[in-house]
């Protein structure tokens, strides 16, 4: 266990004052290198120009105190997504000094959880600030502000750069080397904020990190007359078939064979309607089943048209299981085994009341910070979140990332993908970055990466140890 040595300055105290503080100080091995490091848990208070509060911003800094300047330290701002996440996936499961002790991230440990030195962290290359944006971990609105006013594409872009903005000014940051790391709804804050930093605070950052990522909504929702996510889905349903044994290919071929056929005689079969001729539709009903695992009859009668969540329940009926969204190795059982989508997310179960366990124990045994607050680990903002500017249109915020890097040549963006995420499948990241527009010179700047897991690949440890690996090499070359 990490040392400390408790420094009880602005520990809580009801009732909740705007700002508070507790530093505490620890030690970390990463590596081959010890890495001494202040935390700081907290809140910063947001205002108007005039002074009046607008939020409270709960946030922990990992900063290290083995450098002699800041100014060539690089700092990381992370959060996750939702609508409505805390960082607290990012925090304790991947970016951290402390970690959830998870090994596999197939089932969850047996409780009560135990929390773990982070031998991955990226601690010993940046400096890491959590942000929990309005409404979830420890953050309210005001007493006079309305939640939903933060609740939305652009209130919420504009919270968390304020945010930032007030964070490295008191800590003098200006100078150091800048990144964002955003997972799942997180990586579309972060395009965003990569713009909303550059044109309205002048902030220009060295890179933008974007782990499960979804920058183009069209390439997710399943909607009437949207055959995109149909195409863009399945290499994953190839990959989650192979997975439970239900093809027997080599996995690497299996994925480019089902690339090629989702761009290729899929797409031209869907666009077709029906003008497609019996025997063409039958041929591509065949390798659909085929690539999918699914019966002929099953894709047939939907119309060559799988939903995902049909998928994850029709996949393994025959056994009476369903496999998960957001990692789709993982396997649950529902009560009716006839039904079109699953009850619950059985991906969802195995790290929910671990984080959750965790983190709560850790902020106030560790971090020294105490609140009678619950700690919003999800808050459900998902079904109210504000898309009213983007009305009668998908949200795309690729075209913010084109333009900011095109205004900053130097932005590197790191993808990485999880070859059993069905939440934010890696073929609709690499689709949305074949379709930005980058000027031949700045594609260089892109890198995306897959990991043998699903949505949140560093709950499954050879995939910490590939993602530690990148992100590492990524903020050393961009900074």
């Amino acid at each position: 266990m990490a040392s400390l040595e408790p420094k009880n300055e602005g520990r809580w105290q009801a009732p909740d004052p705007e700002e508070s503080v507790s530093h505490t100080f620890a030690k970390i091995q990463v590596g081959d290198e010890i890495v001494r490091y202040r935390a700081s848990a907290g809140l910063y208070l947001l205002t108007e120009d005039n002074g009046q509060p607008r939020a409270q911003i709960f946030y922990v800094a990992y900063t290290s105190l083995d450098v002699e300047s800041t100014d060539s330290r690089p700092v990381a701002f992370c959060f996750n997504g939702g609508p409505g996440s805390s960082s607290v996936w990012l925090h304790m499961g991947c970016l951290g000094p402390r970690k959830v002790d998870m090994e596999d991230g197939l089932e969850p440990p047996k409780p009560p959880f135990r929390l773990v030195d982070n031998a991955w962290s990226l601690l010993d290359v940046a400096d890491l600030v959590f942000i929990d944006p309005v409404s979830t971990g420890y953050s309210r609105p005001a007493p006079e502000e309305e939640a939903q006013a933060f609740h939305g594409v652009e209130p919420d872009v504009e919270s968390v750069g304020d945010f930032i903005r007030l964070w490295t000014s008191r800590e003098k940051r200006w100078a150091s080397p800048k990144f964002l790391i955003g997972e799942s709804y997180g990586t579309t804050r972060a395009a965003l904020l990569g713009g909303h930093l550059q044109q309205k605070l002048g902030m220009y950052l060295n890179g933008i990190a974007l782990i499960s990522v979804v920058l183009d909504f069209s390439t997710i929702r399943f909607n009437l007359g949207n055959d995109l996510p149909y195409l863009l889905y399945i290499p994953t349903y190839a990959a989650t078939a192979h997975y439970h044994g239900l093809t027997a290919a080599n996995l690497s071929d299996l994925l480019k064979n089902a690339e090629d056929f989702a761009l290729g005689d899929y797409a031209s079969a869907l666009l077709k309607g029906t003008s497609l001729s019996e025997e063409q539709e039958h041929s591509i009903v065949s390798r659909l089943a085929d690539l999918t695992g699914l019966g002929e009859e099953y894709v047939r009668l939907s119309n060559m048209r799988i939903e995902i969540m049909r998928f994850a329940k029709e996949l393994l009926r025959s056994e009476r299981k369903v496999v998960g969204r957001f990692d789709s190795r993982i396997t649950g059982r529902d009560r009716d085994a006839v039904g079109e989508h699953f009850e619950n997310d059985p991906s969802h179960a195995v790290v929910h009341g671990t984080f959750t366990g965790v983190f709560n124990e850790y902020v106030r045994s560790e971090l020294l910070f105490s609140t009678d607050r619950p700690y919003h680990i999800i808050a459900e903002l998902y079904q109210s979140w504000d898309y009213s500017q983007h009305a009668n249109r998908y949200l795309n915020v690729a075209e913010t990332l084109r333009s900011a890097m095109g205004q900053n040549p130097h932005l590197k963006v790191l993808a990485a993908c999880g070859l059993y995420d069905m939440a934010t499948p890696y073929f609709a990241t690499e689709y949305t970055f074949n379709h930005m527009g980058l000027p031949p010179e700045l594609q260089d700047n892109i890198r995306i990466t897959r990991y043998q897991a699903g949505h949140m690949m560093y709950v499954h440890r050879p995939s910490l140890v590939q993602l530690k690996a990148d992100l590492a090499a990524f903020v050393q070359e961009a900074s």
